[in-house]
């Protein structure tokens, strides 16, 4: 009898929490970020004068890694207002190229944190599922090999009229954030999380890589909200749908910042101020996320979506 429950502790390991890989990838983040100060130029006086910038990089990154919308959808709307009120002038180029130098560190690190709830799952209760690592890396590379060739080309060969994609992007994504509020208080609330990925979700997720891809490029969010609230709308765990966002987000991000520091517009004081802030924010968000419960966060991510892309509508429009 010794030999069974000798297993079972062997066993049991594998599922405790665990952050050793968010704090290993975390370590090297910190390095990279101090590795700036010494690499990129900024100037002094206008540190001092984004001093906020941290607080927004924290409430950004926890919004973001917890819902796997991307950072965008807190800075760019944030950045747009800043220009608005006149506290700083940041065009509308330099806002992606800012928004993704945050987001390449926020995101990094809430992506290394869902993968390490990946391999450390707690037993699912109730209606939950466990995410198969297998559709968790399925949909993370199927997404990305079709999603980054669509971003690096679009930065380098078209030219869109971005007023008009805005407009579009954001008027589906408040159809796409209705729908999710909808089916989480509807006909997903009783219904028992999709324990394995459908081939039609693979395959719809394939077909919106290419378009988010290129809106990534103008916005720096695009393919992880899609992905994110398409498996929610999917009714899909929560590790499967935050988690493959996350990730995907980062490496967008990360892939998309080299065009911009190479075209010299990335406004170093801003991701200066706010990376530290949203690496710190990224490292809350999981356990924000999972206090939550999966109801509550699809509900607030809807929220949010809904509400940031009518604000971003009406100042477009004025």
């Amino acid at each position: 009898m010794a030999a069974p429950q000798s297993r079972l502790n062997r066993v049991q390991p594998t599922l405790a929490h665990s952050s050793r890989l968010a704090l290993i990838g975390g370590a090297l983040l910190v390095l990279a970020y101090a590795a700036l100060w010494w690499l990129v130029p900024y100037e002094s006086t206008l540190l001092e004068t984004l001093w906020f910038l941290p607080g927004v990089g924290v409430v950004g990154a926890i919004i973001a890694n917890a819902s796997g919308t991307g950072g965008g959808v807190v800075f760019v709307p944030v950045f747009n207002a800043m220009r608005e009120l006149g506290t700083m002038a940041l065009n509308p180029l330099q806002v992606v190229a800012v928004s993704m130098g945050i987001q390449a560190f926020g995101m990094s690190l809430g992506g290394l944190r869902w993968t390490d709830r990946l391999f450390h799952q707690h037993e699912p209760s109730g209606l939950e599922a466990r995410t198969h690592a297998r559709d968790y890396w399925l949909v993370t590379i199927g997404v990305l090999a079709l999603s980054l060739p669509a971003l690096l080309a679009t930065q380098r060969l078209v030219a869109f009229d971005a007023q008009a994609v805005l407009l579009g992007y954001k008027a589906f994504s408040i159809l796409l954030g209705l729908a999710v509020i909808a089916a989480t208080w509807t006909v997903n609330r009783s219904a028992p999380e999709r324990s394995e990925l459908a081939r039609v979700d693979l395959v719809t997720l394939l077909l919106v890589a290419i378009p988010g891809g290129a809106i990534t490029a103008l916005f720096s969010v695009g393919i992880g909200e899609l992905v994110a609230f398409y498996l929610f709308l999917r009714h899909y765990p929560m590790v499967l749908c935050v988690g493959t966002a996350c990730v995907i987000s980062a490496v967008s991000c990360i892939a998309g910042l080299v065009w911009h520091v190479e075209a010299g517009i990335v406004q170093w004081e801003v991701v200066l101020l706010a990376a530290p802030g949203a690496m710190l924010g990224a490292f809350l968000a999981r356990p924000i996320a999972l206090w939550l419960g999966a109801r509550r966060l699809k509900t607030a991510g809807g929220v949010w979506i809904v509400s940031s892309a009518i604000y971003l509508l009406v100042l477009n429009s004025i």
